[in-house]
């Protein structure tokens, strides 16, 4: 008896930036397609099939040649309307995502997205119930809860290791080059506001699902923004203005599901230098224990194996703090933390079903960007309101 084979075809948008093409497309959808895709549980066999989309044709047409894909377009509404076409992917500019999301999913269109959705969280909400409404198959991109470090976190976590949990405090960041010795890492757009830049704007929405997913919801905030290097260089070697926060530093109020408060702080700056082990960690504190986890290493140390220091400025530190922490082991393989969301999610594509970090969950994540900017702006701490459609 043989199985069925499904084809999806993916519309990719906006491919040709630093996300949209090196996690998404080199890392994700190229190895499922040249893997022949994966197998459902009841033996369907699901196949991809990209389509680049893009405004620049002649970067479009060098990546279709390179990577031996058959379909490319500069017409985003040609591949909307196109009924062969079964979901639509955007990780264009913030400033153009709830526009082409909006006609996508109008269309009929699954959609997956990276974040944020949008520059407002009532146009966030609005996306959310054209999705409902439509009845497709909405994702948002959470690519930092399938990283080997969070995942570990989080096992730690389900495992009960801290005891009560009470704080957590994560360190986010690198120096991006201002544009004009050394080429910046990141687009000029990030710096502008008027273009949807701003590092509260980019990565609160990141913050916000990574405390619901390792800790829970998140009850306030009290936030600080700078805007650090005033005047950087953009891609024509052009100096501009930066009106865009370059950093972000936050305290949040949490609760677990069990109902215990959790203070959370977290350090976002393009304007800082590297003294960690990864460009991002987390560290949780519990009563049990405590453990430090990056992108892909996680660290633990218990209450029983808690060394007792002892504070003495007049003699110099001999033991090795970072020695007394254990390793935490994966105990399973760990693939590209994007790709598989990107499984996960047409898994549920097939099935027809929601997919678990979805448009509300991004307008969550929306939501604390835009009142941690107004909490710096007020100098305040501001309590975060239920959401509901």
């Amino acid at each position: 008896m043989g199985y069925e084979t499904k084809t999806i075809r993916i519309a990719m948008n906006g491919i040709t930036g630093r996300m949209g093409y090196r996690q998404h497309l080199l890392r994700s959808i190229l190895p499922i397609r040249d893997a022949g895709g994966f197998t459902l549980e009841d033996g369907t066999k699901v196949q991809v099939e990209p389509i680049l989309v893009g405004r620049n044709e002649a970067k479009i047409r060098e990546l279709a040649e390179l990577h031996k894909v058959s379909e490319w377009t500069t017409d985003l509404d040609a591949v909307i309307a196109d009924p062969t076409v079964d979901i639509i992917f955007d990780a264009s500019m913030t400033s153009l995502r709830a526009a082409t999301l909006k006609k996508a999913m109008r269309a009929g269109k699954h959609i997956f997205t990276e974040k944020p959705t949008a520059e407002t969280l009532q146009e966030a909400i609005e996306l959310a119930q054209i999705g409902k409404e439509a009845g497709v198959t909405a994702g948002v991109v959470h690519d930092k809860l399938y990283l080997p470090g969070l995942v570990k976190l989080r096992r730690l976590v389900d495992e009960g290791f801290f005891g009560r949990i009470l704080s957590i405090r994560g360190e986010f960041g690198y120096w991006v080059f201002e544009g004009d010795v050394q080429a910046a890492q990141r687009p000029s757009w990030n710096y502008r506001k008027e273009d949807g830049g701003g590092m509260t704007t980019d990565m609160f929405c990141h913050w916000n699902y990574v405390l619901e997913g390792i800790i829970g919801k998140v009850k306030s905030v009290n936030a600080k923004t700078a805007t650090h290097i005033p005047a950087r260089w953009d891609e024509a070697g052009k100096e501009y203005k930066a009106t865009a926060d370059d950093a972000s530093y936050g305290i949040f109020e949490l609760e677990t599901p069990g109902g215990d408060d959790v203070i959370g702080q977290i350090n976002s700056s393009w304007a800082v230098r590297v003294y960690r082990d990864e460009l991002v960690e987390f560290q949780i504190d519990g009563t049990h224990g405590s453990a430090v986890a990056g992108l892909n290493k996680c660290v633990a140390q218990q209450r029983a194996h808690t060394p007792k220091p002892v504070w003495n400025p007049d003699l110099p530190v001999t033991e090795s703090f970072r020695s007394q922490w254990q390793e935490v082991p994966a105990n399973a393989e760990l693939d590209n933390g994007f790709k598989l969301q990107w499984e996960e999610f047409l898994r549920d594509v097939v099935a027809g079903r929601e997919h678990r970090f979805g448009l509300l969950s991004a307008a969550r994540g929306v939501q604390l960007a835009e009142l941690g900017l107004q909490s710096s702006a007020e100098r305040r701490t501001i309590d975060i309101p239920e959401i509901t459609l």
